[in-house]
């Protein structure tokens, strides 16, 4: 709950709501939603997708409103109050979070092992030493890293994959005298404004493409000037944020609890900076493993394996055990690093299997497909350049309700798509409308486990993230309109 807490002056101020309890309220008020929503559904038949795979779709012109179970008024309010109850644990039994909780526990785990053997502490403080001696390093270092993030985010669809970085770059960022936010940032900005404005991504321009009958990875060109003017913005922004938190800390929301991070030596601030040929060893390791990760998730046409969760949480186990064996910390101690980075992400699992029962929720009362169709029936009959602009509203509200986004493009885009060649926009707008929807709110809705889970592995509110992060999001939706209207204009993909 919302407590008020005296400051040092006497005066009472509001503590941000903890992020567990913006979650049971917005199931409170999903539940609310199926009251006030008529059910109804799509028919649904499987597709086979150009190098992704099968995929559920929905059959356009299916839509069908369902009646509500007569359970009456008392037995509606029980089962309701049922579905709020029991959201949480469904959460965390869906098959694909059981999968997300498991992977954020072991690849933690793996990183504490990491931690364990003062290989990233050594390598950040002989970074940091050389940033203080060229200011250009310095000012480079987020630049540099968001790039980086936002490749992985372009073109194997990086998300999950950053949550783990969390725990390397709040330290750095701590380090450089900026904060926690702009720590967290450098992975999930940068990742994610990569996975929005994607050339290659197989997750979401490759399922949709296929859905839509467009040739796989078609129109990159495009997307890579389109990727290079997003990356651009949320790094200047990033930049922007934290030199004005560097010459005024106090203006950071989580300045306090970063005075406590510091206070517990998570800042790199001490003067020893000896670097041991173990902990060279361990980073060589870690490294060499990142390398086999980037090949191991890019799709078998585009020379990679085609990993996932359950294979990317197996190398990273297997890159801590070689980790601890050679970075000294013998089976017992290499066991105890794994069990405690385990411990300390007890939390963040708990959060990934909460926003979930938002969507669990939202299913019980079958009205995902209601919206749909009703945000669908808004486009008919408008002008191209309104109609692309629509798709693009539509799915941005869509993506809180589905925040995967080749679970979105299988909903979507089977409607999105006929609908686009009613309207005079190309199926290639059509899908890069999806593209931007999908991505760009990815940063702030709530729903998201990958982004839960990531602020929580920071020890950041969601009201705190989602506040700071807001004029981003406004100005990227402004960005996205603004594509729109050029894509429609020369005709993309036509």
């Amino acid at each position: 709950m919302i407590e008020a807490e005296k400051t040092t002056e006497g005066t009472k101020r509001f503590r941000s709501p903890d992020t567990a309890l913006i979650i049971f309220i917005i199931i409170f008020f999903a539940a609310i939603l199926t009251w006030v929503v008529p059910p109804g559904a799509y028919e649904r038949s499987e597709m086979q997708v150009q190098g992704v795979g099968t995929r559920e779709v929905v059959v356009p012109g299916t839509f069908a409103t369902l009646e509500r179970e007569e359970r009456g008024v008392i037995g509606a309010l029980i089962h309701s109050t049922g579905m709020v109850l029991k959201a949480p644990i469904l959460g965390f039994t869906d098959p694909d979070v059981v999968q997300v909780i498991a992977f954020v526990f072991l690849v933690g785990g793996a990183f504490s092992i990491l931690q364990r053997t003062g290989a990233v502490e050594a390598a950040l403080r002989r970074l940091v030493q050389a940033s203080r001696r060229s200011r250009s390093l310095e000012l480079m270092m987020v630049p540099l890293f968001m790039t980086l993030f936002s490749l992985g985010g372009a073109i194997f669809g990086m998300a999950e994959e950053m949550i783990p970085f969390v725990l390397i770059f709040v330290p750095l960022a701590l380090a450089l005298g900026y904060d926690s936010i702009t720590g967290a940032s450098i992975p999930i900005v940068g990742s994610m404004t990569g996975f929005a404005a994607a050339f290659f991504n197989p997750f979401t321009v490759g399922v949709a493409q296929g859905i839509a009958g467009v040739p796989l990875f078609s129109g990159a060109g495009f997307r890579m000037v389109l990727w290079l003017v997003i990356t651009g913005i949320g790094i200047v922004f990033v930049m922007w944020y934290a030199h004005r938190v560097r010459k005024d800390p106090e203006r950071s929301p989580t300045f306090e609890a970063d005075q406590e991070k510091r206070r517990s030596g998570l800042h790199l601030n001490e003067v020893d900076a000896t670097f041991t040929a173990r902990q060279k060893a361990v980073l060589a390791i870690f490294f060499v493993g990142l390398a086999v990760l980037v090949w191991g998730v890019l799709p078998p046409d585009q020379g990679g394996q085609g990993w996932y969760i359950v294979e990317i949480a197996a190398l990273f186990i297997g890159l801590g055990l070689l980790m601890g064996l050679v970075g000294g910390l013998g089976g017992n101690g290499t066991a105890t690093a794994f069990t405690e980075g385990v411990r300390q992400l007890a939390v963040t699992g708990v959060i990934i299997g909460l926003a979930r029962g938002i969507l669990i929720v939202l299913q019980d009362g079958q009205v995902i497909d209601t919206i749909l169709h009703a945000m669908a029936s808004v486009l008919e009959g408008t002008s191209s350049a309104t109609a692309a602009m629509v798709m693009f509203g539509c799915q941005t509200l869509i993506n809180f309700f589905i925040p995967s986004g080749s679970g979105q493009a299988a909903l979507t885009i089977p409607l999105m798509a006929p609908l686009s060649d009613l309207v005079g926009v190309t199926r290639q707008t059509a899908v890069l409308a999806f593209q931007m929807g999908d991505g760009f709110t990815n940063m702030i809705v709530p729903t998201s486990p990958v982004l839960m889970g990531a602020l929580a592995l920071g020890g950041i509110s969601w009201t705190k993230w989602a506040k700071w992060i807001l004029p981003l999001q406004l100005v990227l939706f402004a960005v996205g309109l603004i594509v729109l209207a050029i894509a429609v204009s020369i005709g993309f993909g036509a």
